[in-house]
């Protein structure tokens, strides 16, 4: 048996694939509301997933258990700000989203080479990384950052043997869109505009997305690394038809 660190793993994407990684590996689940991993019945950490300190005791607590060979960083904060409110509150916002991804790397890479067996990091990124959405101006640079920074490790630390990925998702269900679809004035609407963008006609599951990660963090993709891998329903594919009126 070997373990694997998940951030963010208390609701939506995060429980999933701390769920479905647990059926392979000891999973220490990280999540800032301890409220919210009360559905896990396995390792759990109540912490913020930017504190080093607290993320190097997740990595000592997964080694505690089972050696440690996999990290993911899903952790993500979902507000915004426009450059009209000024670069403060957008720097605020960008850091937020981007420091978990930057000190999860920083941590499983240091003690991966400390242990000498190398591993794997894959980092929850985003369709917007690539082709932003209106108003979500710091969340659409911080995921460009995170794709800069898989790209970069990926470079650094391949020869110890470690490899870093990154998933960028479209639109899939969690505890957040369903909450949002239901105060909606016509919910059905939101469906047609998500088959519209999404090729396959549908909204992803927490449990498709899981199982791509689950697949980077195993063996059977040894040979893969600084790679950004969308799993979005062809949505990164799919460009504005000019006749589709």
């Amino acid at each position: 048996m070997t373990s694997v660190v998940v951030t963010g793993a208390g609701r939506g994407v995060g429980r999933a694939v701390a769920a479905r990684l647990a059926v392979d590996h000891t999973v220490v689940a990280v999540d800032l509301d301890a409220d919210a991993l009360a559905w896990s019945d396995g390792i759990t950490l109540a912490a913020d997933a930017a504190d080093e300190e607290a993320m190097r005791e997740a990595a000592t607590l997964a080694e505690r258990h089972a050696p440690l060979v996999g990290w993911v960083n899903n952790a993500a904060i979902f507000r915004d700000a426009t450059l009209l409110d000024g670069p403060g509150p957008v720097l605020d916002l960008v850091h937020a989203n981007l420091a978990p991804a930057v000190v999860g790397t920083s941590v499983a890479v240091r003690h991966f080479r400390t242990t000498g067996r190398g591993g794997s990091v894959v980092t929850v990124s985003s369709h917007q990384a690539q082709r932003a959405v209106r108003g979500a101006l710091p969340y659409a640079t911080a995921k460009a950052a995170v794709e800069g920074l898989v790209r970069a490790a990926a470079v650094d630390h391949g020869p110890e043997g470690i490899r870093v990925n990154a998933v960028a998702l479209g639109s899939v269900e969690t505890e957040r869109s369903a909450a949002h679809r239901a105060g909606l004035a016509d919910p059905e609407d939101f469906d047609r505009q998500i088959a519209a963008l999404q090729p396959l006609g549908r909204i992803g599951r927490g449990s498709e997305v899981a199982d791509v990660v689950a697949f980077l963090i195993s063996n059977a993709s040894s040979f893969v690394s600084g790679a950004v891998l969308p799993v979005d329903g062809g949505r990164a594919a799919h460009g504005q038809d000019p006749e589709g009126g």
